[in-house]
């Protein structure tokens, strides 16, 4: 810029040259603009240089911003387009659905029709009344109730006087506490866009004037009184082989109806049999067992029809152990039964006594006999050790029976009540038939015997393997060869010892007719392998494949106990008792319950048929007595160890929120307030009342208004700010510890008006007699609750 300066100065010299002494020629003029120039490049290319960087610095932030602001501008009319296209679909799938809805609706559209109309009704008066029909219509239709023409409003009308129900096409009119004005013509009316239908039913209210009217209404009367229980049914206590009788009550005759009794035990319906009655008489259903057995106890329920479906109550029948014979011997087996039966060979099984006499069960011994026989035979030497055995030796065809006893180092026990009578047969008969169904009803069958009569010596049998491994025997099982041939097969069964190779012959003198078969007396831990050859007439077949390696001796082990006993207050003489079941996947045959007076030693067993459920309630205790309990698991092993014992409890009454009061009535009455009394609830809920809490209602309006928040100590109480000429009814609850109990039936209807006479009110109070002189009682009278308007002189005695 110097050099641009210096040259701007010459230049004005130079045109100025008149003015100052010295002067310059153009020469030089040129030689120092040429100077500048050279002097000048460098500088303006850095200039440039520079600016160039700066602009392209620029440029590319520029650009960045712009791409980023691309590519969001993309996403966000992509993810638009994707939302319009969506609410298009949906409108369209919205659009479709209603237009195939008004499709089918215009398809399906009907006029009402009553499928099952109103019928006629006669009630006795303060009877409630439940008139019903049954409508298709589609869609559903507007249901209109009338009453001698004029529409039903269960607004304008007491409230609780009338409940309309439209349920499914189930349409009900339900009319509570019929008065004579309830006699009328009843109709229905059901409209829709289709069309009306109308049903019409008269309800007949009747009034019981006596038998002095001439008119004897007590038959119509009993007609319609539907029995309900007496007394509900109270736990029964009994012993095995003497019998008992199980017994309900009904508060009045049964109809023909209700005269289809059935009972259950444990869920499972019981038949008349031979040591089993079932009888109904003079209001008493009974059952009768003419010899119990252990097989006997548990859940017995009684269930009678009724107008909604049945009624049904439910307790424990106890069967207690038979006297043993020897002091100390354990208590019979009991629930045995029958499995996998064959042409010569079945498994027992049995569920271990609750009861071991006190000490520890050895085994069982096993008899059987033909059905029909008393000649019993006993079917093992040596007791087995758990409750699942063999019976090997049968006869093909025969009928059998039968029974185990248990046994510990004190003495044998009684007999177990007798099996289910069992048939050995042929389980693969049926499989070797095949049936073929020709010309209406005929069939032809085919043996696979005759068909398979070319093969003489047998082939060996197949799928050798061990099917049940205990400490006291190992159950072998195998399929038979295939084809198998006409003639009968034999099996021979041979062991061998692992590690050696000499194979043993096991039932050389006892050929086997069934694939089963069981090893007793092995040798414990040692392990074995079988195998089997099968026999018949022409020879004997070549050995079967190896089993399997099976190591003799596996004891069984017995479940773990039950944890968590808790047991809770129940009734006076009875305890609740809970626990959690067993964990892991494991399966008890049933539970054990055992119970202990505080300060004693002995248990007694409560159940001695094991239950299956993880709560009891244990009756027959002792009021006001300390106990504690504990539960064992039952298996095939038999019995668990005890559960730890719950805590120690006294037997009282738990405690429960009580029942309704009762029995209200007007003790006085002013312009604007009434004095009501009522009696205490029948069941106090094992705990002293605490006080009330009363309702009110005006028939004039629908809804009830409580009288007090705090509750009242006493049973009467005087109801304020009514209104002179209304009619009022009450309810009330009553209070404990355990909270509020459960709402009374609203009281008579009283209207409120002044009396003009004051007179003491109703003497509620307790009397009580005590003899003074032989035929002279004299009574003992307390308090009024309530002494009325105005004092009083006498107080008359009634007898």
């Amino acid at each position: 810029m110097k050099l641009w300066n210096l040259v701007w100065i010459l230049l004005c010299a130079s045109v100025s040259g008149s003015e100052e002494e010295e002067t310059f020629s153009l020469s030089d003029l040129s030689i120092a603009s040429a100077l500048a120039l050279t002097s000048e490049i460098p500088q303006r290319r850095e200039a440039a240089i520079l600016e160039l960087e700066q602009r392209g610095q620029k440029r590319i932030l520029f650009g960045n911003d712009m791409e980023k602001l691309e590519e969001e501008v993309i996403r966000i009319c992509r993810l638009l387009r994707v939302r319009a296209d969506r609410r298009a679909l949906r409108r369209k799938a919205v659009e479709k659905a209603r237009a195939e809805k008004e499709y089918i609706e215009l398809r399906s559209g009907r006029p009402p029709m009553f499928w099952i109309p109103l019928r006629v009704h006669a009630v006795w008066e303060k009877m409630e009344v439940k008139l019903a029909c049954t409508v298709l219509a589609s869609p559903p239709p507007q249901v209109t109730w009338y009453k001698n023409g004029v529409r039903i409003d269960p607004r304008l009308a007491p409230a609780g006087k009338y409940k309309i129900k439209n349920k499914f096409g189930m349409l009900t009119l339900h009319i509570s506490r019929c008065s004579m004005e309830d006699s009328a013509e009843y109709s229905v009316e059901v409209k829709n866009q289709y069309g009306e239908a109308y049903s019409f039913a008269t309800v007949l209210v009747r009034k019981y004037y006596g038998m002095e009217s001439g008119f004897d209404s007590e038959i119509y009367r009993s007609e319609s009184i539907i029995a309900d229980f007496a007394f509900p049914l109270k736990p029964l206590f009994s012993r095995e082989k003497e019998p008992f009788t199980l017994s309900c009550y009904f508060s009045s005759d049964l109809l023909e109806h209700q005269r289809d009794i059935t009972w259950f035990r444990d869920g499972e319906l019981l038949q008349n049999s031979e040591c089993r009655e079932l009888k109904y008489q003079d209001r008493e259903a009974s059952l009768t067992v003419s010899c119990a057995y252990k097989e006997d106890e548990g859940f017995y329920t009684i269930r009678v029809p009724s107008l909604d479906g049945y009624k049904e109550q439910t307790t424990y029948v106890f069967v207690k152990d038979a006297a043993a014979e020897t002091a100390g011997a354990p208590g019979s087996p009991l629930n045995l039964k029958c499995h996998d039966v064959n042409k010569d060979c079945l498994i027992l099984s049995w569920v271990a006594p609750s009861d071991n006499g006190g000490s520890p069960i050895l085994g069982y011994y096993i008899e059987r006999c033909v059905a029909g026989s008393e000649d019993w035979v006993p079917c093992n030497d040596k007791p087995v050790k758990t409750c699942r055995c063999p019976v090997l030796g049968l006869a093909e065809g025969q009928t059998y029976q039968f029974r185990v006893k248990a046994v510990n180092k004190e003495g044998i026990s009684h007999p177990s009540k007798t099996s289910d009578p069992v048939t050995t047969y042929d389980p693969s008969k049926d499989k070797r038939v095949t049936v073929i169904p020709y010309d209406e009803g005929r069939t032809i069958e085919i043996f696979k015997d005759d068909l398979e009569g070319h093969i003489k010596i047998p082939l060996p049998p197949t799928n050798v393997h061990a099917s049940e491994v205990r400490e006291d025997y190992v159950a072998l099982a195998w399929d038979e060869p295939d084809p198998r041939g006409r003639e009968p097969l034999n099996y021979y069964v041979e062991k061998l010892i692992v590690g050696s190779n000499s194979w043993q012959m096991v039932n050389l003198d006892m050929p086997v007719n069934s694939p089963r078969f069981a090893l007793f007396d092995l040798v414990k831990g040692k392990s074995y392998c079988f195998r089997v050859r099968s026999a018949n007439k022409y020879g004997i077949s070549e050995p079967s494949l190896p089993s399997e390696p099976v190591t003799a001796g596996a004891k069984l082990a017995t479940l773990p106990p039950p944890s968590q006993v808790l047991a809770f207050r129940d009734t006076r003489t009875s305890v609740v008792l809970q626990w959690d079941k067993l964990k892991d996947g494991l399966e008890p045959l049933g539970y054990y319950i055992y119970c202990r007076e505080t300060g004693t030693e002995e248990w007694q067993t409560v159940n001695n048929k094991p239950v299956t459920c993880n709560e009891f309630t244990v009756p027959g205790l002792q009021p006001g007595k300390e106990y504690v309990f504990c539960v064992k698991s039952v298996n095939e092993a038999g019995l668990s160890e005890s559960s730890p014992e719950t805590d120690p409890i006294v037997v009282r009454p738990a405690i429960a929120c009580p029942s309704a009061p009762h029995g209200f009535v007007l003790l006085n009455c002013g312009k604007a307030d009434m004095t009501i009394g009522w009696k205490a609830p029948k069941r106090k809920g094992g705990t002293k009342i605490l006080g009330y809490f009363l309702d009110q209602h005006d028939t004039s309006e629908l809804d009830w208004h409580e009288v007090n928040i705090q509750p009242i100590p006493q049973r009467v109480y005087t109801v304020s700010n009514l209104e002179e000429g209304h009619v009022y009814e009450f309810r009330a609850r009553a209070m404990n510890m355990a909270g509020v109990g459960e709402v009374s039936e609203p009281s008579d209807l009283f209207k409120c008006e002044e009396w003009t006479m004051p007179e003491p009110g109703i003497s509620h109070v307790k009397t009580t007699g005590r003899k003074i002189l032989p035929g002279i009682l004299g009574l003992l009278k307390t308090t009024d609750l309530y002494k009325g308007g105005s004092q009083y002189r006498k107080a008359h005695k009634h007898f």
